[in-house]
C-alpha cells in the first residue's frame, strides 16, 4: 500500500490514530510551553555552561521537537480504518504466528505505533523480516537473510487482521 508520491502508507487503527494525535496535540500544545518554561527557569540561573537544569531543557526539548515531527509525518501518510480482511495473507495489521529459526513467536506486522503500550513484538514493512513474509500466506515456508548474513527460515503459522 502506498502513497501517489511514494512514501509508505502506514495502516493504523481508529484507536491508534487518536491516541497519536492526541499526544501531538499535548507535545505541540501544552508539553511545548512545559519544556519552554523550563528552560527559561534555568536560563534566569546565570551561567549556561554549567547549568544541567538547562541542557536537560534544551535536550529535552530537542527530543520533543523531533517526535512532533515524526508524529505529523506518520499521520500525514496514516491509512485509518478498518483492520485489513481475514483472508491470511500478511500485510500490515496482520497478527502473525510463525516459526522462525525454529522458535514459534506471533508478532505484529506493520507500525509499532499501532500496537501501542503492548509487550508485542512488531516487524515493519521494512525490516529483513517484513520484507520477506509480506504478501505471503498462511502455510507459506521461506527465508530472509538477517543482518549478520545468516540465512533465517520462516513457517507461517497463521495470520490474521490484529484488534486491540
Amino acid at each position: 500500500m502506498t502513497t501517489t508520491n511514494h512514501e509508505p502508507v502506514v495502516w493504523l487503527t481508529q484507536e491508534a490514530y487518536d491516541r497519536l494525535a492526541g499526544e501531538l496535540e499535548h507535545l505541540s500544545g501544552p508539553g511545548r510551553a512545559e519544556i519552554v518554561d523550563r528552560i527559561e527557569q534555568a536560563r534566569s540561573e546565570g551561567d549556561l555552561k554549567e547549568n544541567g537544569g538547562y541542557h536537560a531543557a534544551k535536550e529535552e526539548q530537542g527530543k520533543a521537537e523531533a517526535r512532533i515531527s515524526y508524529l505529523k509525518d506518520l499521520l500525514r501518510r496514516a491509512h485509518v480504518g478498518e483492520a485489513p480482511a481475514d483472508d491470511g495473507i500478511v500485510e500490515p495489521g496482520m497478527l502473525v504466528e510463525a516459526i522462525i529459526a525454529g522458535d514459534k513467536t506471533t508478532f505484529l506486522f506493520g507500525s509499532r505505533e499501532v500496537a501501542g503500550d503492548s509487550d508485542l513484538e512488531v516487524y515493519s514493512e521494512k525490516s529483513p523480516i517484513g520484507t520477506a513474509v509480506h504478501g505471503a500466506k498462511a502455510g507459506d515456508t521461506l527465508s530472509y537473510t538477517a543482518p549478520n548474513g545468516k540465512e533465517i527460515s520462516v513457517k507461517l503459522v497463521s495470520c490474521k487482521p490484529y484488534s486491540v
